[in-house]
């Protein structure tokens, strides 16, 4: 089982004018000490207008300048928005593809819907149009890193002429592709597709271990993949998988304090309960109040990865035997010191044997997989791609409303260019001839 890092960056209340930018800083330097300890992959999360809770609207600017301070750790969405209005697959693809030749072959592709009233209404996107937006972006972003040229879509979400869609990503002919799950209904779409599943496990280990074999069952003997390449593999996330690593089990708990819990009473209030009014709600201050009154919703050992590094072995253990591919551990807001901390504690007493163990079992589920990946070859089901049309082109100065608007700046421009040309080379003859 790979071990690996998930980042929300939730920024509680109350906030000071430098609070974001040190947020990010200090989450570069956790990924970097995070790289030299031997965490898997670092995942961020996108999302938009959920502040306090989340604050990672951007994770391809961030995971660009941890690409440049780390060497071997994977870089992954976790996921990236797919609809439209929010990220234009076009656009997907070219940061997807950026991000994989300056971090030399290291992303993850998570994609996923947005879920959230105050996501999808910001976007004005329609709740019942979202899981057909996200079927026609995942298309058109991997279509756009794949083909030269990309020969064009005509979708009821997306439309898109004939473009060669720059630069193409170093892991050819695309990173691995997941998808961001919730139910078990989704983790088999993600097998049935030939994706790896991003799944929200908040059951515990024992219940994951009926969602791996079920992912692999249906994997196995439905998965019919549209996408060039495969990535079978399943990952867990969820409200008790705090990380919070210290020498004894009492450190761990209070250097964690009352953090552990606002992952999952976040998802609570912008996604379930709450009422948000933009710029006044205090979430974090709702959230303390709730504790207060119950304070089990803080979380504590048996709850996540909270506790010495011995607990925190044991309770990697009993995922590890869930049988799943990956287990992503979140962090603890406001808490850098005790997070480097506990980066540096796993690296050095926990992560070893997992790294070892995962290395073999990585080679024995390749030879596993090998009939099985090819069988799901037969069912392939290839996306329908129009042929490229060789007599178009594009080209000239955009016009609008029927042919009544030309957009007249670049002849302004090209004429003042000249203009300045010729007033030069006149400069140039009368010094020539002085």
């Amino acid at each position: 089982m790979k071990v690996s890092l998930f980042y929300e960056f939730a920024l509680p209340r109350p906030w000071a004018a430098d609070d974001e930018q040190k947020m990010f800083q200090e989450g570069l330097k956790e990924v970097e000490a995070a790289d030299k300890a031997g965490f898997s992959t670092v995942w961020l999360t996108e999302h938009h207008f959920l502040e306090e809770y989340c604050h990672s609207t951007a994770p391809e600017m961030f995971l660009a300048a941890a690409s440049q301070r780390t060497k071997d750790i994977r870089l992954g969405f976790g996921i990236m928005h797919m609809p439209p209005a929010i990220n234009h697959p076009a656009r997907i693809a070219e940061r997807v593809a950026t991000l994989d030749l300056i971090s030399n072959g290291r992303v993850e592709f998570g994609t996923g819907e947005s879920s959230s009233v105050g996501e999808l209404g910001g976007f004005n996107i329609d709740p019942a149009d979202k899981r057909d937006q996200w079927e026609e972006a995942v298309q058109v972003a991997i279509r756009c890193m794949v083909e030269e040229p990309f020969t064009g879509f005509k979708g009821e979400h997306i439309q898109m002429p004939a473009r060669n869609v720059v630069p193409k990503p170093l892991q050819r002919p695309h990173p691995p592709v997941w998808v961001a799950c919730t139910r078990p209904s989704s983790v088999q779409m993600a097998a049935q597709k030939g994706m790896g599943a991003l799944s929200f496990a908040y059951t515990g280990p024992e219940a994951l271990g009926e969602r791996v074999r079920g992912y692999y069952d249906e994997f196995e003997n439905a998965a019919a993949p549209s996408i060039p390449v495969m990535n079978p593999n399943i990952l867990a996330i969820g409200g008790d998988l705090s990380m919070m690593v210290a020498p004894t089990d009492e450190q761990a708990v209070e250097r964690l304090g009352i953090g552990g819990g606002f992952f999952s009473f976040g998802i609570m209030h912008y996604y379930m309960t709450g009422m948000h009014t933009p710029g006044r709600t205090k979430v974090w201050e709702t959230y303390a109040s709730e504790v207060a009154n119950d304070p089990t919703l803080a979380y504590g050992p048996g709850r996540g990865a909270i506790g010495s590094p011995e607990t925190v072995r044991e309770f990697l253990r009993s995922y590890e035997a869930s049988g799943v591919d990956e287990i992503i551990l979140l962090l603890n807001p406001r808490a850098h010191e005790a997070t480097l901390e506990s980066i540096e504690l796993m690296g050095k007493e926990v992560l070893p044997e997992f790294i070892e163990r995962d290395a073999a079992a990585v080679k024995a589920k390749a030879k596993r997989m090998e009939p099985i990946l090819a069988k799901a070859e037969t069912r392939r089901r290839p996306w329908a791609v129009p042929t490229m049309d060789e007599e178009y082109a594009f080209g000239g100065l955009p016009t609008g409303r029927g042919g009544s608007f030309t957009a007249s700046e670049i002849p302004e421009a090209m004429e003042e260019m000249a203009a300045g040309q010729a007033q030069a080379a006149e400069r140039a003859a009368g010094e020539a001839s002085s």
